[in-house]
């Protein structure tokens, strides 16, 4: 019996299929989500998100957020997440610079821009790393 996967953000459904397993990345580490998994709440981690269906593993970059598995499905509700073949390394690359520029110029961020800025830092770190990775 498959798995049926549902990764959504703010934004997008970004992924939406039938697949054979997935592994998470959570808080308290990764977990691998078979059909008949135990139901399951649990805080997503940002980080690399591997997808197995017919013997291909798929990649996905994502973000903070909270995944939910329940009989045969899995919903992952991410703050951001993106398939591995639309990762724009020159883009990525670009905004982190950019991230990066913001932090050292502001002396006295409020903290809800200084948790956005370290957020998109981490995101770009993790999409440039599973760019990166399987060259």
């Amino acid at each position: 019996m498959p798995l049926t996967l549902e990764i959504v953000t703010p934004e997008a459904r970004v992924y939406s299929d039938t697949i054979d397993s997935v592994v998470i990345p959570t808080t308290s580490g990764e977990i691998g989500v078979l059909p008949g998994h135990i139901p399951l709440l649990t805080q997503l981690e940002g980080g690399e998100l591997r997808v197995t269906k017919n013997g291909q593993t798929s990649r996905l970059a994502v973000g903070n957020g909270f995944v939910e598995v329940e009989a045969d499905r899995v919903h992952v509700l991410a703050e951001q997440a993106i398939t591995e073949e639309k990762i724009d390394e020159k883009a990525v690359e670009d905004a982190m610079r950019r991230a990066e520029q913001q932090l050292k110029d502001a002396a006295h961020l409020d903290p809800n821009e200084f948790e956005h800025l370290q957020q998109m830092l981490r995101f770009s770190g993790v999409q440039l790393q599973l760019k990166r990775g399987r060259r």
